[in-house]
């Protein structure tokens, strides 16, 4: 895959204070680009953004909670007057719904048995929380030259992956919350890509795998900048580059 030069660009990044989404911030910053720390606690964003400023990146924390319209439309506002326009969404912000909901509850997401209101919130992250955010960013991607959307799904979307009995995903425990929310978000991406392809907006999923985070228990084995380079891959594609697609590391993923 083909990159264009990152110098020069504004990204934002929801859940960007640590895990995958700090990863890719860093990696932009790096680059040369100016990133935007979605954060829902101001202190977390603030404090992700002043760690890349003091490795000489240029990072700018804004609150932004995925599930709460009004701290949405702020963010949009204030990227819209400091800086007019934006050139790279990276969807990150996700919730697995283990004991995310109600600490003190280990939930079950076992079809038969999960509980209603973990799934909905699950969804409400993981598909709403994408939906709202990337339609409050259109406006400002449309002025960019080269604007691009790579949405954080995972391999557990991946109806192919772990619809294999023998494969190497069948010993993941089913799953009626995380699981269906990346594989919606997939079809989002695609029909996302669908709608934009014409005004040359690149819209990708991605699945950084698995990735030493607070999400998991710190049980991966990838870290978040490992796991954040195939984000900013899709982040940076040049004109010629895919769109609608889903990717790993190592290439493209079954749906």
């Amino acid at each position: 895959m083909n990159t264009h030069r990152t110098t020069g660009t504004i990204a934002l990044i929801t859940g960007a204070n640590k895990g995958i989404g700090r990863g890719a911030a860093e990696l932009l910053a790096a680059q040369g680009g100016t990133v935007v720390i979605g954060a829902r606690d101001p202190e977390r964003g603030e404090a992700a953004a002043a760690a890349i400023r003091e490795s000489g990146g240029e990072a700018h924390a804004i609150t932004l909670d995925v599930t709460h319209p009004a701290t949405i439309q702020e963010a949009a506002e204030h990227i819209a007057e400091q800086f007019g326009h934006l050139d790279i969404l990276v969807n990150n912000a996700g919730m697995t719904g283990y004991r995310q909901v109600d600490p003190d509850k280990a939930y079950d997401q076992v079809p038969s048995t999960v509980d209603l209101d973990m799934v909905r919130a699950v969804f409400e992250t993981n598909v709403f929380g994408v939906i709202a955010v990337t339609n409050a960013f259109l406006p400002l991607l449309r002025r960019s030259p080269a604007p691009r959307i790579v949405n954080v799904g995972s391999h557990a979307g991946s109806l192919a992956l772990i619809g294999d009995p023998d494969g190497p995903f069948a010993g993941l425990l089913p799953s009626a919350a995380y699981s269906p929310s990346k594989t919606a978000l997939n079809a989002l991406t695609v029909n996302y890509a669908n709608e934009l392809r014409k005004e040359g907006i690149l819209v990708n999923a991605v699945a950084p795998g698995y990735v030493d985070t607070d999400s998991n228990n710190h049980t991966g084995f990838l870290t978040p900048a490992q796991g954040a380079a195939i984000l900013v891959r899709l982040a940076t594609l040049g004109a010629d580059g895919p769109t609608g697609g889903f990717f790993a590391e190592d290439g493209p993923l079954p749906w």
